[in-house]
């Protein structure tokens, strides 16, 4: 029989860790991937004007750092909360969720707005 480790004493937290980075990463994937796909479709039409287009690229931007801070943030948490659970001192992540939760709202306003103006 194998040695017993830290981590294989709370295989199932570390299993919910392990899904909860995921979720971060596709998060972080979505919101860079949609700043993309809004600025090759302007480049690819020509039905922009000169303000849907440099609309579309800050919202690429914004978009690709706010992915990345979701990111960051997500890589930050799951190393952690690996140590937390392994020293059964848990917290709960308030204000990196915060931060994460404006960096999505930012993103969602920006499409929003780029939505609006190219619809007009």
């Amino acid at each position: 029989m194998m040695g017993s480790t830290v981590d294989s004493m709370y295989i199932q937290q570390h299993l919910a860790n392990e899904r909860t980075f995921l979720a971060w990463l596709r998060t972080a994937l979505a919101m860079k991937g949609i700043g993309f796909l809004i600025f090759g479709i302007e480049l690819a039409t020509d039905l922009g004007t000169p303000l849907t287009r440099t609309l579309a690229a800050a919202f690429s931007v914004l978009s690709f750092f706010a992915g990345m801070t979701v990111l960051v943030i997500g890589t930050v948490l799951f190393f952690r909360n690996r140590r937390t659970i392994n020293a059964q001192q848990f917290k709960a992540s308030g204000p990196a969720v915060l931060i994460a939760g404006i960096a999505v709202a930012l993103v969602m306003l920006m499409l929003m707005i780029y939505v609006l103006l190219v619809s007009v």
